[in-house]
């Protein structure tokens, strides 16, 4: 049976109901949610859609120089599963020479401002995780000389 649930639902959903939602779900749909999870959690296409969702539409090259890191063969897979996923629209303007652009889509947006607050986390606590990172690290040299000597 297909999950009826509109998002506006979703989001007022109780923990309870959540898992009522989830056992909704057919294998399928479970299997795409972890598809769509996974690819907007990779290296590249969280900061391509926020890049594009903030100074859209951009051609590519532009894009490219935002994303600072990225090969033109990791963004073009990026905006090729972003498109098809309907959260950025890539458009051909035919002129000499061709201009292509790409925008977010209503969706992609609307994705970036649910992980808007996940980002915002991360910046308030970043001092803690660096905190953490180094009292680890330490820990772990000192395990490792204690290993070793």
């Amino acid at each position: 049976m297909a999950a009826k649930h509109s998002v506006r639902e979703a989001k007022t959903l109780t923990p309870g109901h959540d898992v009522r939602l989830c056992s909704t779900l057919s294998d399928e749909q479970e299997t795409m949610i972890r598809e769509v999870i996974s690819r907007v959690a990779d290296k590249w296409s969280l900061w391509a859609l926020s890049e594009l969702a903030q100074h859209g539409p951009l051609r590519f090259s532009r894009l490219m120089d935002r994303v600072e890191g990225v090969s033109q063969k990791s963004l073009t897979a990026t905006l090729r599963h972003l498109e098809r996923d309907g959260l950025i629209k890539r458009t051909v303007m035919v002129q000499v020479p061709i201009r292509v652009d790409y925008d977010a889509t209503d969706l992609g947006r609307a994705m970036v401002a649910e992980v808007h607050p996940l980002w915002m986390w991360v910046a308030v606590n970043l001092q803690g995780v660096a905190r953490a990172r180094r009292t680890f690290d330490r820990r772990t040299r000192v395990q490792a000389t204690a290993e070793i000597g």
